[in-house]
């Protein structure tokens, strides 16, 4: 399991993103795959509490609020220039005061001491996974804060086993300019804490293996 160095990753995220985040939802709206489709699948309960992990510029939280009013949302990230910029939109869409964002790492927070809450009813990370170096610690944490009966959603790079092997080729050193790289073993480390946990599993392969879309059922 990789180690990240918490400050060092965090001056890296924002050294990336220091430009790119004002055109960052205007880019990669072409080539993350899936993102709205997680949101639809969401279907938070009235009154129901989500955290996304890596919340970026909140493009994903914006568009959750809209869809589920009743909710309540919250979200983190590593990088203080995403969080700034996440902050100015909630405040442009009139939706600061149901949107609480904190500073933190998603392989190690304490949702208590950030949010007031342990427990959420969805969780989820969208193109997060691929640029957190201890994923695999995320994906734990992740689950640590589902509530009995939620569920943890995740969409993300996939192995591309469809794709000519030129475009994989390609993509994986395109993806890797910008510090992002597929987690192969995705599948198999969701396999191990739903057995762990007695959760249950449901994995898609979507756009000839392009993307991948998880949804971890919490028992209640």
């Amino acid at each position: 399991m990789a180690v990240a160095d918490s400050p060092a990753h965090a001056r890296l995220m924002d050294g990336v993103y220091r430009r790119q985040r004002h055109i960052y939802d205007l880019t990669r709206k072409f080539y993350l795959l899936g993102r709205d489709g997680l949101i639809a699948g969401l279907a938070v309960p009235p009154g129901g509490s989500v955290l996304e992990l890596g919340c970026g510029t909140g493009r994903n939280l914006a568009l959750a609020a809209e869809r589920y009013p009743q909710a309540r949302f919250f979200g983190l990230d590593i990088s203080r220039v995403m969080l700034e910029t996440a902050e100015k939109r909630m405040r442009r869409e009139k939706i600061a005061g149901k949107v609480r964002l904190a500073e933190a790492d998603a392989s190690a927070f304490d949702a208590e001491k950030l949010f007031g809450s342990r427990r959420f009813d969805r969780v989820f990370l969208s193109y997060a996974l691929s640029m957190i170096p201890p994923w695999e610690r995320t994906i734990a944490a992740a689950l640590d804060c589902v509530a009995p009966g939620g569920s943890l959603h995740i969409v993300d790079f996939g192995r591309q086993e469809r794709l000519p092997g030129w475009f994989r080729t390609g993509l994986t050193h395109w993806l890797a300019a910008f510090h992002v790289a597929p987690r192969d073993s995705l599948r198999e480390v969701l396999e191990s804490e739903c057995e762990r946990r007695g959760a249950s599993l449901s994995f898609d392969s979507r756009f000839c293996g392009y993307a991948v879309q998880a949804v971890v059922r919490v028992p209640g």
